[in-house]
């Protein structure tokens, strides 16, 4: 038996879930806009508070890792660990397009062999996305895609491919293909956490408390000269 708090700060959605087996007990969310550094903290007081009055001992924070906000990620992972630290928690890290997907699965009826292609948006025609199939088994890996009628034809070609996030619908009419099909209003929330936090846990896949940094922080480190960081 294990209690989860859920973090998402990815987009401009803040989002806090509390979850124990399998079942979502609390949960907190602000579609306004990126008020993260207002809202996070406020949903975190609440989330402890509705499980310490519960006497729930919590096991471990899950927070979505990216690619996203770099703000928003930095919010959440910095959240995140704090409250590790202040309780001796776990840190599990949740892909945020693996998690993007976990909405899609639960609530749309899919076809055997249908893909599923989770977009964030970047910039102009560029997205963060990754392939995956129905069991969220990567069949590509998570990239910026700089999307035309091509990125994704030979995917397409053999079958349904789901396009969803945030970056899905500017990119649909580039995609322009008979087996593209457009999934709206699909965003990242604590709330759905919990299938791919509980199977981490399970595998005992935590991570490093002192040195962990979300996919685009990472990614961010990696493009900048070392003598401006």
């Amino acid at each position: 038996m294990s209690c989860i708090l859920n973090i998402e700060t990815s987009t401009n959605v803040c989002s806090v879930a509390v979850s124990q087996n399998g079942v979502c007990l609390f949960k907190k969310e602000d579609h306004g806009g990126p008020n993260h550094a207002v809202s996070l903290g406020v949903f975190v007081d609440e989330a402890i508070s509705f499980v310490d009055s519960r006497a729930i001992p919590l096991d471990a924070v899950a927070v979505s890792c990216g690619p996203g906000s770099y703000t928003g990620l930095r919010i959440g992972v910095s959240m995140a660990k704090g409250i590790c630290y202040g309780r001796g928690l776990k840190l599990i890290a949740v892909p945020t397009l693996e998690l993007l997907a976990v909405p899609v699965l639960l609530n749309h009826e899919l076809d055997e062999g249908t893909l599923l292609c989770p977009m964030l948006d970047a910039r102009r025609m560029e997205v963060y996305a990754g392939i995956y199939d129905r069991a969220l088994k990567e069949v590509r890996p998570v990239q910026a895609d700089v999307v035309d009628g091509d990125t994704y034809k030979e995917y397409l070609d053999k079958g349904k491919v789901c396009f969803f996030g945030n970056g899905a619908c500017k990119c649909i009419e580039a995609i322009n293909h008979p087996n593209a099909v457009l999934i709206k209003g699909v965003e990242p929330l604590a709330e759905y956490m919990f299938p791919l936090a509980e199977k981490r846990m399970a595998e005992q896949r935590f991570e490093d408390v002192a040195y962990f940094v979300p996919f685009y922080l990472k990614d961010f480190v990696a493009k900048t000269p070392k003598k401006l960081l």
